[in-house]
């Protein structure tokens, strides 16, 4: 890939959470100066302790919902909540965050002239009757239901980055990201893998829903942060390829059961853990797997770090801040975790 990204100045918003902060990481090691936006309602100062006192690295407190004026080159567009647990806990402002972030951050793109990157998602798609989900399926969404806050804030946001384009020319990537993990997700968000990981390492029962045949599609988030680094690197006209601009699916294509991951994750923390049965929430997906053509051919690219691998890495990473958590309920003296605010 060519080093498009040095000696720029890159907004990264929502950049404190999972994804947004392994994003900058990989920004600043290719020469990128970043600013990281981020109003911390699911982001963590932890994520990006690390970078405070770096050269190429500025933090701002803010919320996405309210405009801002700065002098950037790129924009990338990561804030709003992305588990269910967390955009249901306000579903208006999960709503707000998604409509009114992608318009905010359009007009900022427009004002310099910069490329823009959103996050989208899977979810676009509901709970899909077309299995692999291409980029050209509309989706089978309920526009009323409880996890509609961020189904349908998300396609409004591809809306708008659409007609933007379309009306000022804006250079857009919208990127329908799958399921990611790795280390940095926060434990308490009831996403399938940190709920496992975290319930195995303390041997509890681990909660599945319904018998646990859903089918889901793991990336390991090294491997999401390096697509999309190529998919902004990327020219637009080299992307279009003489067709009109559309999203493109980003994520692993490997299917598994929750169930099967359920057994490998206890498999790898040797866990006591037993599984436990609950209804099936309501709209939750019965099948989740991206088709990637699109990302194989524009971006030469494609997922490559199994899943037993990168889990490891995520247990080794809850394992360790559950350990300091232990050890500073043990020592009174010792400041309280932030880890899991």
């Amino acid at each position: 890939m060519r080093n498009y990204f040095q000696n720029q100045r890159i907004l990264v918003t929502g950049g404190a959470g999972f994804l947004g902060s392994h994003l900058i990481d990989s920004l600043i090691t290719r020469g990128c100066d970043v600013i990281c936006l981020d109003n911390l309602f699911t982001g963590n100062k932890a994520n990006i302790q690390h970078l405070m006192n770096h050269p190429q690295f500025e933090f701002i407190r803010h919320d996405v919902c309210l405009p801002i004026q700065l002098e950037v080159d790129q924009i990338f567009n990561l804030a709003c909540p992305a588990s269910p647990e967390h955009y249901q806990h306000n579903p208006i402002h999960t709503t707000k965050t998604s409509v009114f972030g992608a318009l905010n951050m359009l007009e900022l793109a427009v004002h310099n002239k910069a490329r823009i990157f959103q996050a989208s998602t899977s979810e676009v798609y509901g709970d899909p009757i077309v299995h692999p989900q291409p980029e050209s399926y509309w989706g089978h969404v309920n526009p009323v239901g409880i996890r509609s806050c961020y189904d349908e804030g998300k396609r409004c946001a591809e809306t708008l980055f659409f007609d933007f384009h379309r009306k000022h020319d804006v250079d857009i990537r919208v990127a329908r990201i799958f399921n990611t993990y790795g280390p940095r997700m926060h434990p308490n968000d009831g996403r399938v893998v940190s709920n496992f990981v975290i319930q195995a390492l303390k041997n509890e029962d681990i909660t599945l829903f319904g018998l646990g045949m859903q089918t889901r599609s793991f990336c390991y988030v090294d491997d999401l942060v390096e697509a999309i680094l190529r998919f902004m690197d990327k020219p637009l006209i080299e992307i279009r390829n003489g067709n009109p601009v559309s999203p493109i699916n980003l994520g692993n294509s490997q299917e598994i059961t929750i169930r099967a991951l359920a057994d490998l994750i206890i498999e790898l923390t040797q866990s006591k853990s037993r599984l436990v049965f609950k209804p099936m929430p309501a709209d939750d997906p019965a099948q989740r797997q991206p088709e990637l053509s699109q990302a194989r051919q524009l971006l030469a690219w494609e997922a490559n770090t199994e899943l037993h691998s990168g889990l490891k890495k995520t247990i080794a990473y809850f394992d360790q801040i559950l350990t300091k958590s232990k050890t500073m309920i043990g020592n009174p003296d010792q400041p309280s975790s932030s880890t899991f605010v």
